[in-house]
């Protein structure tokens, strides 16, 4: 009971039935106003005799009936009322008084009663009017009160007009739509990270029984050392990778601005550098390289600005094709684009290929295939940067991806400072 007077409804009740109440009082009270104003006069002049008092006070004696006449207005410049005339309007007075008196009254009673039957019904109705207009906020109570991990798929589908409720409903179901995607997006991650750390541990323990079991020769131990150590390193880069994609989640600490361009142009030098290598080896299938960097300054963490450029041009080698194609753009709107030719991708799975350990294709453990994160680590430091990343499938015969980075004009957004516990 006490839930039920503390309730919203309660609430919305006791506001529409007092507005009610009032609403009939302030009628009853204007009407009572008015009448006060003119009630007098009307009865006076529907009562007023202008009988002789001699014959008044005979036909009061005798019981005869009076004889009423409308009220007539001394002349001017007649002589004083005669006493008779005084006495006549005396009574008429008193009967006015005492007719107006006993019709206020039995008006006040009425319209008192009247008032206290329509508070019932106005009560009731308020009631009825509350708990229509709060039944949709009951139902998102409910189905919020029921959401769980495992029933994250249910909506409201509130079937109702346009309006305020109507479009909380559709905000609540659109809230759920990018909840149910986030713990999906969650639970795949957690599942590929397990897969992703499994796998080098297992290749390890194989090796460690099985290659170093007995007596083995030596050229077998070297062999078994140097794959333990491309496993070691291929864990440590997906570790670090995977904390490059939760700081980039985190946000941005400080903001500083940098020349985006000449970044681009660093990290391709780089990238050319590590190729001609002594290790690297050189041919002819390697993709080339088009260039047309245009002055860009953006403002942010030229570190893991770094990352994103690193990851772009390391995806668009990766996934090329002998004897393909990358072109780097800048331009002074603000925008990034790396293109590749390459397999031709599916337009409807690019979205799925900036989720984490996401790939275009299973698998195959093989040297410099990577873990799958790159273009999310891509995704994640845009998002810190308030850019906005756009994926698409280039076409036939050539094939591949296009990124584009469209970085804001104004300064990053940083990241917010921590709570004190």
């Amino acid at each position: 009971m006490r839930a039920v007077l503390h309730s919203e409804r309660a609430r919305l009740t006791a506001l529409y039935g007092s507005l009610l109440v009032l609403a009939g009082g302030g009628l009853i009270t204007l009407i009572n106003i008015l009448l006060r104003g003119g009630l007098y006069t009307r009865i006076s002049g529907a009562v007023t005799t202008a009988v002789p008092g001699t014959a008044f006070e005979r036909a009061a004696v005798e019981g005869q009936p009076l004889k009423a006449v409308p009220a007539q207005r001394l002349p001017p410049g007649a002589a004083e009322p005669t006493q008779e005339q005084l006495q006549t309007w005396a009574v008429t007075r008193n009967l006015s008084s005492a007719v107006e008196s006993a019709t206020l009254h039995e008006l006040l009673i009425v319209s008192l009663i009247a008032l206290a039957v329509f508070a019932v019904p106005s009560i009731w109705l308020a009631w009825w009017m509350a708990g229509r207009v709060l039944r949709p906020v009951g139902v998102i109570t409910e189905t919020a009160r029921r959401l769980s991990g495992e029933n994250l798929h249910e909506r409201i589908g509130l079937e109702a007009p346009p309006g305020e409720l109507k479009r909380l409903a559709d905000t609540f179901d659109g809230m759920l739509d990018r909840m149910e995607g986030l713990v999906g997006a969650q639970r795949r991650f957690a599942a590929n990270a397990a897969h992703e750390l499994r796998t080098p541990l297992a290749v390890q323990r194989a090796a460690a029984e099985i290659g170093l079991a007995g007596d083995p020769p030596p050229e077998k131990v070297a062999r078994i050392r140097s794959k333990l150590i491309g496993v070691a390193d291929s864990s440590e880069h997906l570790i670090e990778s995977l904390l490059l994609l939760a700081v980039s989640e985190e946000g941005l600490e400080t903001t500083a601005p940098v020349d985006l361009a000449a970044l681009v142009e660093a990290e391709l030098t780089e990238a050319a550098r590590a190729e001609a290598g002594p290790e690297s080896g050189a041919g002819a299938g390697r993709p080339g390289v088009v260039r047309d960097l245009a002055p860009l300054a953006v403002t942010g963490d030229r570190a893991l600005l770094g990352h994103l450029v690193r990851n772009l041009l390391g995806n668009a080698v990766r996934h090329n094709r002998p004897g393909g194609r990358i072109s780097v753009a800048t331009s002074a709107g603000g925008a990034l684009t790396v293109s590749n030719t390459g397999p031709v991708i599916d337009p409807a799975d690019v979205p799925r290929l900036l989720e984490p350990f996401r790939r275009r294709a299973e698998r195959q453990h093989t040297a410099g295939e990577g873990a799958g994160l790159g273009l999310s680590i891509v995704a994640s430091v845009a998002r810190a940067h308030g850019a906005k990343l756009v994926a698409r499938a280039n076409p036939a015969p050539g094939g591949g991806l296009t990124v584009r980075v469209r970085f804001p004009v104004g300064p990053a957004p940083l990241r917010p400072p921590p709570q004190e516990s």
